[in-house]
């Protein structure tokens, strides 16, 4: 199962809303798709998304529209995730370079499953035997062109039989976690236990958490940002003195900026009003749905890259 592919100038993409249940693909003609694609998020996760903004700008190329006016709309799509501008930036350099947007694209997916890999053996060395890992939302092979990041490590740490076990947080609204990291898990016999969000620090608390591994959509100084309730899974850790470990490859560095001056993305406040399609309160509930927040350096034990662990910005 891919979680995209290319094929005769056309970008599939797995439809990761309609997860675990059914497996779909979505064909994007046009960059144009694509944005909408990323917006609705039946891609996500920043290291996929860098590589469909990259096969966007493909699509764009093989349209003929200009590169730039699609360049800018793309980086629209979402705000905070820093893969989405690297992939748009690369490819209109190498473009300016003399390669085609096509093949800048088709490098940067087979290179993005090289890192991943690199990450998990990085990672894999700061696992221990009989280690339970908990893990927030979803940074496996679904949120990236292939193996992942934060389930990159742990599918690592499995293939080196660590005997290892998993607690995923349900990850609300969306429900990354329960729909796509439990699948992910599950698809390759990885032991794994789904809790609701409220309980992670309960879990810590009795002593069932040895690590806590997750991925990252931006990286800056200061900290990371990354899925809503992040900084509440770390903060209960560094209660507990758990390692809390982000795993990122260097294309989601922003060196130029604070980690504070990310935009964080507002999203529907339909994904919070409903479960399963299903009003849980009143249709006219005010709403604050953020879609990241910013875990600080200071609850970071370490970030986990394609060139090592490195010390939080």
């Amino acid at each position: 199962m891919e979680t995209l592919y290319w094929k005769n100038n056309t970008l599939h993409l797995l439809d990761q809303t309609k997860l675990p249940h059914k497996i779909e693909y979505v064909e994007c003609n046009t960059y144009q798709d694509t944005i909408t694609a990323i917006k609705t998020m039946i891609v996500r996760g920043a290291p996929a998304i860098g590589v469909t903004a990259a096969y966007a700008m493909a699509l764009a190329e093989i349209k003929e529209e200009n590169l730039e006016k699609a360049a800018t709309e793309i980086k629209q799509a979402r705000p905070t995730a820093v893969n989405l501008f690297w992939a748009v930036d690369k490819v209109l350099t190498e473009t300016k370079n003399g390669k085609t947007a096509v093949e800048t694209a088709k490098q940067m997916e087979k290179d993005d499953i090289t890192i991943n890999k690199k990450i998990g053996q990085y990672g894999n060395t700061i696992i221990d035997k009989n280690d339970t890992i908990l893990t927030h939302c979803n940074a496996g092979a679904l949120a990236c062109a292939g193996y992942g990041t934060a389930l990159g490590v742990i599918r690592a740490a499995h293939e080196d039989n660590k005997n290892i076990n998993v607690i995923c947080d349900e990850t609300r609204p969306v429900l990354q976690g329960a729909r796509l990291s439990v699948f992910e898990m599950q698809q390759e016999n990885i032991p794994v236990r789904l809790i609701v969000d409220g309980a992670a620090g309960h879990m810590m608390q009795k002593g069932e958490i040895n690590k806590v591994i997750i991925g990252a959509d931006r990286v800056a100084k200061g900290g990371v940002a990354n899925k809503i309730g992040s900084l509440m899974v770390a903060l209960a850790a560094k209660r507990y003195n758990i390692p809390f470990y982000v795993a990122a490859p260097i294309s989601t560095f922003d060196f130029e900026h604070n980690i504070f001056d990310t935009t964080i993305e507002q999203r529907n406040p339909e994904e919070v009003l409903k479960i399963n399609n299903e009003y849980i309160t009143k249709k006219e509930t005010k709403v604050e749905n953020p879609a990241f927040d910013i875990v600080e350096s200071d609850l970071i034990t370490g970030i986990i890259t394609e060139e090592g662990i490195k010390k939080a910005l």
